[in-house]
């Protein structure tokens, strides 16, 4: 018998494979403009690593503003000098990124090796642990072994990898998301006409 309170997944599957036909230039130019920016950033890694930079310092300033604002009105509620340290120490990393960037791009690496490192372990633990159960477990593991790798080079050239890692990963990460996003429109459009 069929539970009328949950969804009929096919229908929801229907609903978003029409969603994206009906939208597919949009993804198309959205993916290629991913691919552009994507290569930009590889092609210049230090200047890509830092406008990242600088729009992180960016984001932790206005949003330690726009939280200092909320929290000075909640002002009586419990727990208001925890928000308010929270705030404030928000907009003082904001501040520091924003008027040291070189110093700001050595913290980031930092901070993207840690997460290299606990991605990588918890991919080899995931994929040792479903072993029994996943046909494909040894790409969860591969996929672990490689963000170690990763974590290790750049360790390893640190402070000089500061420079360029995370305009480098970044902007693989665009371009492979650029890919994804363009070939789910050609997909889209290829179901469309058939």
């Amino acid at each position: 018998m069929v539970d009328p309170s949950r969804p009929d997944i096919e229908a929801l599957r229907g609903k978003a494979a029409s969603a994206v036909q009906a939208h597919s230039t949009l993804f198309m130019v959205q993916g290629a403009l991913m691919m552009i920016l994507g290569g930009l950033a590889i092609a210049l890694p230090n200047i890509s690593t830092l406008a990242i930079e600088l729009v992180i310092g960016w984001l932790f300033l206005l949003g330690g503003a726009l939280r200092l604002a909320a929290v000075w009105r909640t002002r009586r509620l419990h727990g208001f000098a925890w928000s308010l340290s929270a705030s404030i120490l928000a907009i003082l990393l904001g501040l520091v990124l924003l008027l040291g960037p070189a110093q700001g791009a050595l913290t980031l690496t930092i901070v993207l090796i840690a997460f290299f490192i606990v991605q990588g372990v918890v991919a080899i633990l995931l994929a040792l642990e479903f072993r029994r159960h996943l046909r494909h477990w040894t790409w969860t593991l591969l996929s672990g072994v490689v963000d170690l790798l990763l974590a290790y080079l750049i360790w390893r050239g640190w402070p000089t990898t500061a420079t360029w890692a995370i305009g480098l990963l970044v902007g693989i990460n665009m371009l492979f998301l650029g890919w994804s996003l363009v070939m789910t429109a050609v997909v889209a459009r290829t179901l469309s006409r058939s």
